[in-house]
């Protein structure tokens, strides 16, 4: 699939119709989405691969995933109204995703891949801890993931622990638009990295 076809797929997807600030419930940008997906299929192959999507929101990520042909493909998120809405995405879209409401913290269905785009931590500080923790534990092969440029040291520092490799660190053109009434600006810029990690370790 060529990135421009990706991109306006995702970009179909919706929003969350009420976001809540406290689990910053924010839209992962259509074109950064579809470069993590494809740099997932670049570096491991996306085809016939297990993928679970940790903090997966309306779908964006995992519904990508088995439209590039991943399968099984899990989504897992604490807000059930999101889950409705990723569910009826899917079934629009024509795949199959199997979305799960809980909590990332108590996921525990390993899988080859772990894409996701955890909060950031700007309401509750190390807020994206969990969500990385649980990628390491589960990811067999590799996680792809985005993070805010402040949390590298934290992230490759967690990756080292794990005898992880670091595959690609590349900065993302971040614009988040105007989500939460506290937000006073159309659109803000976001210093955001793109994260491939290898946890798979070489025989």
């Amino acid at each position: 699939m060529r990135r421009s076809e990706l991109v306006r797929l995702l970009d179909r997807l919706p929003a969350p119709a009420r976001p809540r600030a406290e689990l910053e419930q924010v839209v992962t940008p259509a074109e950064a989405a579809a470069d993590l997906l494809l740099a997932a299929v670049r570096l491991d192959g996306l085809e016939n691969r297990a993928v679970v999507d940790l903090g997966c929101g309306t779908g964006r990520l995992a519904i990508g995933a088995a439209l590039l042909g991943s399968r099984p493909v899990i989504g897992v998120d604490v807000d059930p109204s999101l889950v409705r809405t990723a569910e009826a995405s899917a079934a629009t879209a024509g795949v199959d995703v199997d979305f799960v409401v809980g909590r990332v913290e108590e996921f525990d269905r390993p899988a080859e891949l772990v894409l996701m785009n955890p909060p950031f931590g700007a309401q509750r500080r190390h807020a994206d801890r969990p969500f990385w923790e649980r990628a390491f534990a589960l990811a067999r092969r590799s996680v792809h993931a985005f993070a805010l440029s402040d949390s590298r040291t934290f992230i490759a520092r967690r990756a080292v622990a794990r005898g992880a490799q670091v595959l690609e660190l590349q900065p993302v053109d971040w614009k988040l638009p105007r989500t939460f009434p506290h937000h006073t600006r159309r659109r803000v810029s976001l210093a955001v990295d793109r994260w491939a990690i290898r946890t798979e370790r070489s025989p």
